[in-house]
């Protein structure tokens, strides 16, 4: 066989696809996404019965994009905890739960002197080096496109602060927002700085994210998204270009307002999309932006997947790949995590569909 006609590895089509080139097939991830245990089991099932593999196995030769971190060797931490002094606990929805915060760290921190002296975690809380071990594990059966994560930025800091809290801190109390958000921000520059040096070149994507949309529309105006969020994404997206990897942002909801904003804050690849929120469309965004950013995600977990037939689902895999894969610039996958209560024959049909659509 020659070299031209030899198949493309995970990682080359992944690259290739960045570079705007159309590829084999459209790549395939899991990006701040995968598949709520009940769904796993059911699918899991089913692919034994019809395909005599299991679901890792099936996945490991499907996905394109795999994950990579280092290992935590930080202070224990108590049941429920994370690093940032967040504690969560399951709220059950019937077949599973969700991890939802019980309590916020800073909800009662009295101005940026206060946040100032709060105990944020420190990069020396991990082991760098332990991730030449995950690197060798994430391409033990072939070379991939590794990622990175996650630096979530306004998220990190309303976990802390609460959610109505930091919106009222917008307009009482600017400097605790900004000072909160530096202490995030020089956490978040230093970890994935000690992970880049170690990964030397073998990372192609850092994981970033701040939901900024819902449903109907941004979350908060473009005034303030600009004034309180975009100079600190700035800088962390600048240290990771100085490594020459791409910056891969997640954001739900419905954000075509700030889309040319996203591309000046220095991101190569948008997200999630949330096709089902208002104002969001496929062809209208590869319109806006598809010469100048990427995409991953797409696949409805709000209404195709849980809800279509399996006709259905490829028949949006195929339009999404047509529409955004076309001159490349995508990965497909999930709009984010697949929910309980989804067919597991609409899982593989979206799998299957865009292991198989060509383009042309």
């Amino acid at each position: 066989m020659s070299e031209a006609n030899l198949p493309l590895s995970s990682r080359e089509r992944v690259r290739l696809a960045l570079a705007h080139q159309e590829t084999d097939r459209v790549p395939i991830g899991l990006v701040c996404s995968g598949i709520n245990p009940p769904v796993d089991a059911a699918l899991d099932a089913l692919l034994q019965q019809t395909r005599g593999v299991g679901l890792p196995a099936y996945l490991d030769g499907i996905v394109d994009v795999r994950e990579v971190n280092p290992r935590y060797i930080g202070p224990p931490l108590a049941a429920g905890f994370d690093v940032w002094g967040v504690r969560r606990s399951v709220t059950s929805f019937g077949e599973g739960g969700y991890d939802e915060i019980i309590h916020y760290p800073l909800a009662e921190a009295r101005g940026a002197a206060e946040v100032d002296r709060y105990p944020f975690p420190d990069p020396d809380w991990y082991d760098y080096a332990s991730l030449d071990d995950a690197i060798r594990h994430a391409n033990r059966d072939g070379e991939h496109c590794l990622m990175i994560a996650n630096g979530n930025i306004f998220e990190r800091a309303w976990y802390m602060r609460g959610f109505e809290r930091m919106f009222m801190d917008f307009s009482d109390d600017p400097e605790l927002v900004h000072t909160l958000f530096t202490r995030v921000t020089d956490f978040f520059c230093e970890h994935f700085r000690r992970l880049l040096e170690v990964a030397d070149g073998r990372v192609d994507l850092a994981f970033t994210a701040d939901d900024i949309g819902g449903q109907n529309g941004l979350l908060l105006s473009l005034k303030t998204w600009e004034e309180f969020l975009k100079p600190y994404h700035q800088r962390l997206n600048a240290m990771i270009h100085s490594f020459g990897v791409k910056v891969i942002y997640h954001t739900d909801g419905s954000v075509m307002k700030a889309v040319p904003g996203l591309i000046e804050m220095g991101i190569d690849v948008l997200q999630a999309l949330q096709f089902s929120a208002k104002g969001m469309d496929p062809a209208a965004l590869k319109a806006l932006a598809g010469n100048r950013l990427c995409f991953e995600g797409g696949v409805s977990v709000q209404t195709t997947l849980p809800f279509g037939t399996e006709a259905d689902v490829r028949a949006e895999v195929e339009m999404l790949i047509r529409t955004l894969g076309k001159g490349g610039g995508y990965i497909l996958g999930p709009s984010h995590w697949i929910q309980a209560g989804t067919p597991p024959e609409n899982v593989v049909a979206m799998f299957e569909t865009a292991r198989t659509t060509r383009l042309g």
